[in-house]
């Protein structure tokens, strides 16, 4: 098997993860070695399953499952109040806001934060710079029509002393 991209390896990856996943039984454990992309590499597998949606984590050998498991749990509380109750739509067209909220739990293999409230809030204080960047962006062109109508450039234009030229004066509406 040739993989000839990233973006084929990355699908390919997902493809088998859902497969090996999803046809589990609920009532066995969640953890599992990769499928045959991993093969002999030092990697598991550790999932949770909430209703509709399964939350995969690939890890080394080093990490607590147990711990890993927790990390999950807390991802899924986190989006379940940042998105009020969390469903499959939210994480298909707000993927930036899942991003934001995992890269508050872990940064470069490190966790750095595990308080469910303290990520929320610090959700919620990026969202309320977004909307106020909105506004400010949208009102920004109706300032620039207001900055240009101030300049009074046909006023300018009468006060430049330009040479006798009819077709020029009539164009500019200053004869």
């Amino acid at each position: 098997l040739v993989l000839r991209s990233p973006e084929e390896t990355q699908q390919k990856l997902l493809r088998e993860t859902f497969l090996l996943v999803s046809r589990r039984d609920d009532d066995v454990c969640n953890f599992l070695e990769g499928g045959s992309l991993l093969a002999g590499q030092d990697y598991r597998l550790i999932y949770r399953h909430y209703a509709t949606l399964y939350f995969v984590f690939c890890v080394d050998s080093s990490e607590s499952e147990l711990g890993i498991l927790d990390l999950i749990q807390v991802f899924v509380e986190a989006l379940d109040k940042s998105f009020e109750s969390v469903c499959e739509l939210d994480l298909i067209f707000h993927p930036d806001k899942v991003h934001y909220l995992l890269n508050e739990l872990v940064v470069g293999g490190m966790v750095l934060e595990t308080h469910i409230s303290e990520i929320v809030s610090h959700y919620e204080e990026q969202n309320k710079l977004e909307k106020q960047e909105q506004s400010t962006l949208s009102a920004t062109p109706a300032r620039a029509v207001s900055a240009v109508k101030d300049l009074n450039i046909p006023q300018k234009l009468k006060d430049l002393k330009l040479p006798e030229i009819p077709y020029l004066h009539s164009r500019l509406g200053l004869g």
